[in-house]
């Protein structure tokens, strides 16, 4: 068995066995802590300093709750987890043959980290379907920053809203497109909706923002497709009484900063928000393993790839087979896979006998549809309304990362529930300086990296 041998620019020379885990998301965290018994060394690479709870990710965007509520420092668990190290990078490169990740690191340059074991846990990126230039006019919600950037861009249309005298102007700043019906985009729709008429009621003297319109668009034939067609129009009904307008079978053709082309005909909305699809990480193509159409890699029951028995695919850029059907890309399919990476590793370095081949458990599919409505899919169990919002709830306080986030939550929900006030209403500073240099016309502000300090994000990889 190859050992982290150092090579130029390593970071360590242990004499333990080395498992490189690249990615901080579910799976990645699952792996590391499966591994906490293990006789090795593991090495954690995320391109941000923090681990991303990202269920509740929507609710940084309609200023329910604050990143920092959300998020906790990656580094928590080498303090935990005495033989994790942590690093703060972005992988460019894997070579399987050198038993190498290369990894730049912010102000320090390249480092090939060598490892006896990978686990490849990259998540997803955000998927225009070939219209990339959509990115500019149409954020996606996949990490803090995202949600930082529609939060600003939500307040801010209200802020714009109330002093224009352009009746045209109003209409389109308080209109909101969402591109993409799945659970995302109705958690997303609802919850702007609840701002809209609770939370920012009484707060204009020009504008009611209660007249707000909330366009939720897919081209598929129905929102939530990985829902029963039942749960699904339960969802639907509770959007429409919300105000939320759902338009399915409509493919965008176009995005600009005016708004949206559907089928040759222009919606004008200052606000049009991503919640559509997804592709893997680049890195999954670094592997040179087979992949699936939409770029997953295959691999194996033990869920290494085909070609090494050492490299690891998990998470969303794993296609993991059960029964003849993938398994969901949720937050518990991802970490039950980072679980089961661990535990086969482990088994490995320990001389012990590897578990059966990897069998995903369902414990259902959930989705909120605002306050005091979720829906609940598991097997036959098709449910919906008030009991399963608390059961959602319960599930998600638990799940969350740390127990300060825990608390955080459940505090910012009981004021947001009985007071329907959000806390996190800030529009940066930031923010509104670039909205005055587009409006005015003048050279763009640039962020002064003082006040624009928060979790740290790198350069994205995907």
């Amino acid at each position: 068995m190859s050992t982290g041998a150092a090579l130029t620019g390593d970071i360590h020379v242990p004499n333990l066995p080395r498992v490189v885990i690249i990615g901080g998301g579910f799976a990645g965290i699952a792996a590391a802590r499966a591994l906490g018994k293990c006789d090795c060394e593991v090495v954690l690479i995320d391109r941000r300093n923090h681990h991303i709870f990202q269920p509740l990710l929507y609710q940084v965007a309609t200023a329910v709750l604050a990143p920092a509520e959300i998020a906790s420092p990656i580094r928590q668990l080498a303090t935990e987890q005495k033989n994790v190290s942590a690093m703060l990078g972005e992988v460019i490169a894997v070579d399987r043959t050198a038993r190498t990740v290369g990894v730049v690191v912010p102000g320090v340059g390249l480092k090939n980290v060598s490892f006896s074991y990978l686990v490849v846990a990259p998540g997803v990126r955000p998927s225009y379907f070939g219209h990339d230039e959509f990115a500019a006019f149409a954020p996606s919600l996949k990490t803090v920053s995202d949600a930082e950037v529609i939060r600003s861009r939500i307040l801010t249309a209200y802020e714009r809203a109330e002093m224009t005298d352009d009746v045209d102007e109003r209409s389109r700043l308080m209109t909101f497109v969402l591109v993409g019906a799945g659970p995302t985009g109705v958690e997303l729709a609802a919850s702007i909706a609840q701002m809209a008429n609770v939370t920012l009621r009484g707060n204009f003297r020009r504008i009611d923002p209660g007249r707000t319109s909330i366009l939720l668009l897919d081209a598929a034939p129905r929102i939530l497709p990985t829902f029963s067609e039942f749960l699904a129009k339960k969802a639907a009904a509770r959007l429409a009484q919300l105000g939320v307008k759902i338009v399915v079978g409509a493919k965008v053709e176009h995005v600009d900063e005016q708004g949206v082309v559907i089928e040759g005909k222009r919606i004008e909305s200052a606000t049009v928000l991503w919640t559509a699809g997804v592709s893997p990480s680049p890195i999954v193509k670094m592997l040179g393993t087979k992949s699936d159409r939409a770029g997953r890699a295959c691999v194996e029951p033990a869920l290494n790839i085909a070609e090494d028995s050492h490299v690891f695919v998990v998470g969303d850029a794993a296609l993991v087979l059960q029964n003849g059907r993938p398994v969901p890309g949720v937050a518990q399919g991802a970490i039950q896979e980072g679980r089961y990476a661990g535990h086969v590793i482990a088994a490995r370095l320990g001389g012990k006998a590897e578990p059966p081949p990897f069998s995903y458990f369902d414990k259902g599919n959930m989705a909120v549809v605002g306050k005091n409505f979720a829906i609940l899919e598991r097997g036959r169990i098709q449910m919906s309304g008030f009991l399963i919002w608390l059961v959602w709830a319960m599930i998600h306080v638990i799940f969350l990362p740390q127990l300060q986030n825990r608390l955080r939550v459940q505090t910012q929900w009981l004021w947001s529930y009985f007071t329907g006030q959000r806390s996190s209403r800030l529009i940066p500073e930031t923010a509104g300086k670039v909205a005055v240099a587009e409006e005015s016309g003048l050279e763009r502000v640039k962020p002064n990296p003082v006040e624009s300090a928060h979790l740290v994000p790198l350069a994205r990889t995907a």
